[in-house]
């Protein structure tokens, strides 16, 4: 089979593999894998991992064995949760397996889903109705973690809501937040296009970063944002987070930071008394809950893919990704 690993800082190659054993667990022949943020630091190297390694953990394709419990057919579509959980700490046997003491992320820890086949544990295979198209299946690891995110937060359908960032992830944000009756929506980004997408999605304002604290005052009668969420995973888009919101609102920390130096208005967290909450990784029910939103036509999935590339151009995939101009990239293996 063919597979992309990464074997050195910004170093990849397309190799050709055994097809893996099933033993016990279910084989799934994957057609398309998305590439996102996580995907880009372990190619390049900020974040540490056995070398050579298959990347990759958003990914859409078909059971072609079951595993030895027989929970899906073959042909069934599937998408994987990519977290990998032993079950037995005291995190998984408090039903927070996304947090598991043992645990790691296919792709970044163990091989993941850059790969023609996998092997994987049955239990950790969620079913994707007809309804959602192959394009739109590829986005639904990241709105598993999107939904999960948006559980730490309750906002009234009355509250000034901004997302700052308006990659993947802060466009679907913006989608879920619509969906949940939020109408004071506020987009922030530098892209013109992606303003433009986010006011298609549901927000009722947009604004670049450097007009965005005032365009915000003035839409919210000067209290600030109710709940910001920041999508872009900076240290700078953080900072402007806090500085954006209102007095005892909250900040949702969706963006991975994987560091920095700038510091920030750490005095703003304590006078304005905020909740700044962090989630991490999607749990069953959250995929399961944003299969079911995708499936009911509430979310505009397909339109978050930009760019599709055959498996022989893996790095033109992780160019495409860095490149203003895309969203979700996404890397076809049946071609």
């Amino acid at each position: 089979m063919r597979a992309i690993q990464v074997v050195g800082p910004s170093q990849l190659q397309v190799v050709e593999l055994p097809d893996p054993p099933p033993v016990g667990d279910a084989l799934v022949r994957v057609s398309r894998a998305g590439v996102c943020g996580t995907d880009v630091k372990v190619f390049k190297g900020e974040i540490a991992g056995p070398r050579p390694l298959v990347m990759g953990h958003e990914m859409v394709g078909t059971v072609v064995e079951p595993g030895s419990r027989g929970l899906l057919p073959a042909g069934t579509r599937v998408m994987i949760d990519p977290a990998t959980t032993c079950g037995y700490c005291d995190l998984c046997r408090r039903g927070r397996g996304n947090l598991c003491r043992n645990g790691g992320l296919l792709g970044r820890d163990s091989d993941g889903v850059f790969s023609e086949l996998v092997t994987v544990p049955e239990e950790k295979l969620h079913e994707i109705p007809d309804a959602v198209s192959e394009s739109a299946a590829s986005v639904l690891q990241v709105l598993g973690t999107c939904v999960h995110a948006q559980r730490f937060v309750n906002p009234f359908p009355t509250d000034t809501v901004a997302v700052v960032g308006l990659g993947v992830s802060g466009l679907l944000h913006i989608q879920l937040l619509a969906a949940r009756g939020i109408v004071r929506l506020v987009g922030i980004t530098r892209s013109p296009w992606k303003l433009d997408l986010a006011t298609a999605f549901g927000a009722a304002i947009t604004a670049a970063p450097e007009a965005a604290e005032e365009v915000l005052a003035e839409f919210s009668g000067r209290r600030g944002a109710d709940l910001v969420v920041e999508a872009a995973g900076q240290e700078a888009t953080l900072a402007q987070a806090i500085s954006l919101v209102g007095p005892g609102g909250e900040v949702l920390v969706f963006g991975t930071l994987t560091g920095g130096d700038q510091g920030l208005p750490y005095y703003e967290l304590y006078h304005k008394e905020l909740t700044v909450f962090n989630p991490r990784a999607a749990l069953p029910d959250d995929y399961d809950a944003g299969i079911a939103l995708a499936a009911a036509g509430r979310l505009r999935l397909d339109d978050l893919v930009t760019h599709t590339f055959a498996v022989e151009d893996a790095e033109g995939a992780f160019e495409a990704v860095e490149e203003s101009s895309s969203l979700k990239v996404v890397i076809d293996f049946t071609k």
